[in-house]
């Protein structure tokens, strides 16, 4: 299959140098590589070109968000990423063409007009918060709430254009955990087991949405 991995981390000198971050992002690198896999990679704080990103979206059967989580958030870079490479596919109509309403037929949806079907997207975090904070009625922040809440702005995006939305994976407590080694040696099966969700990837080989198709060219 090919993967794109996106890393989302923002360096601060001195202050979060992203270490932890690195270190899941490579390991899934040589995991996934180590299976056959094709992978990329862009590091959003290095720059990239909004049309690259459209093309490598259209070709990936898995999308990685690789990213910290800041104030409940990923960094403002990937927000900006996000604007700048998802109207180039909208503007293009190569992620949609709608937002899948029609008055042709009112039972359509909101969020129903996308076109990357048969790919998969997961967000690779690390958090502060620690795991039993998610899915407690009893917590005084979240109330409840799980990580797949938190993860909505982000995973939405993907949702809106096609995309499965994969579990997610994370690191929690990262500045108190014992087990953050652990946690990097379950990351690889955690990644064998959503690829094998999505099968051989034929979905996306026959997409009518490779720009090869839909631009007549290359």
């Amino acid at each position: 299959m090919r993967i794109h991995i996106i890393s989302a981390h923002l360096t601060y000198p001195g202050w979060t140098e992203g270490a932890l971050n690195r270190a899941m992002a490579d390991r899934a690198t040589k995991h996934l590589r180590a299976g056959g896999h094709d992978v990329t990679e862009t590091r959003v704080e290095d720059g990239y070109d909004p049309e690259a990103e459209v093309q490598r979206h259209l070709e990936a059967d898995l999308v990685i968000l690789q990213t910290p989580i800041n104030w409940f958030g990923a960094p403002w870079i990937h927000k900006r990423y996000i604007d700048a490479v998802f109207n180039a596919g909208l503007h293009s109509t190569e992620f949609l063409d709608n937002d899948g309403r029609t008055r042709a037929d009112p039972s359509r949806q909101y969020g129903t007009g996308g076109h990357l079907h048969g790919r998969g997207f997961l967000v690779a975090a690390t958090w502060n918060a620690p795991s039993e904070s998610f899915g407690n009625p009893d917590s005084v922040l979240f109330a409840g709430k799980g990580v797949d809440d938190l993860l909505l702005g982000i995973t939405a995006a993907y949702r809106f254009v096609g995309f499965t939305v994969l579990e997610s994976y994370g690191i929690h407590d990262i500045f108190r955990a014992a087990d953050i080694a652990e946690r990097l040696e379950g990351y690889g099966p955690h990644l064998d087991r959503q690829l094998a969700m999505l099968g051989d990837g034929a979905s996306v080989q026959s997409s009518p949405r490779r720009r090869s198709e839909a631009s007549g060219s290359r």
